[in-house]
Parts: C-alpha cells; structure tokens; sequence
C-alpha cells in the first residue's frame, strides 16, 4: 500500500525576494535536483529531489512573497511517496530534503554577501 508522506516549512528571511530566488535555482543545481515547473513571475516552483536507496524522490513546491524591500516570506511543501516497505527506510527524509534546500539556500546567499 502506498501513501505520500508531506511535510511543510514556512520561514522569513532578511533578503530581498528576486535575491533568493536567484540564490534558489543555485540551490537546486548544487543539489543536483531538477525543476519540474518553475514561474518566475509568481515565484512559485515545483522542484523533483533525487531518489535514494529504497526511497523514492520527493516533490516540493516552494512560494515565496514579498514582505518587504528586504524581507521574503518563503513556504516549502514537500511530499514523498512511501510504500509499507519503503517507509521504515524513508522515514524523515521528507524532512530532511526540506532542510537540505534551506541550508543549501542559506550558503547561496552567504556567498552572495562576501565580496
């Protein structure tokens, strides 16, 4: 039997929002996953992880909004199919992928402020 196992993460960040999702598309290449849709006028994206051993990729769909000149408010929703024998294995992956995008992101815009 199969399910998908979601995940969310919802965050503000102190940066302008055409710079993260500049510093976002760097993520995913650096990751070495794969935009499924990507709107850059919405800044809404659909991104594909890469599968592992006995677990299936993930899906997760980023949004990310203005607050400010120098704030963006970001949402991350992440879903995983599991099977009954994938889920043992999988189990905190979704979360863990979520996790990776954000530090992945955070060291994009770090190298981003350094000269």
């Amino acid at each position: 039997m199969a399910y998908l196992r979601t995940e969310q993460e919802k965050l503000e960040i102190a940066y302008p929002l055409e710079d993260i999702w500049q510093a976002l598309s760097k993520a995913v290449e650096t990751l070495e996953w794969t935009f499924l849709e990507k709107d850059d006028q919405a800044h809404k994206a659909k991104i594909k992880t890469k599968h592992g051993f006995m677990a299936y990729s993930s899906t997760l769909t980023v949004e990310a909004n203005t607050v400010d000149k120098q704030t963006t408010r970001m949402s991350i929703n992440a879903e995983t199919p599991v099977t009954t024998i994938t889920a043992m294995a999988d189990f905190g992956r979704t979360r863990d992928r979520i996790d990776h995008l954000i530090e992945t992101l955070a060291k994009q815009m770090e190298n981003k402020k350094q000269p």
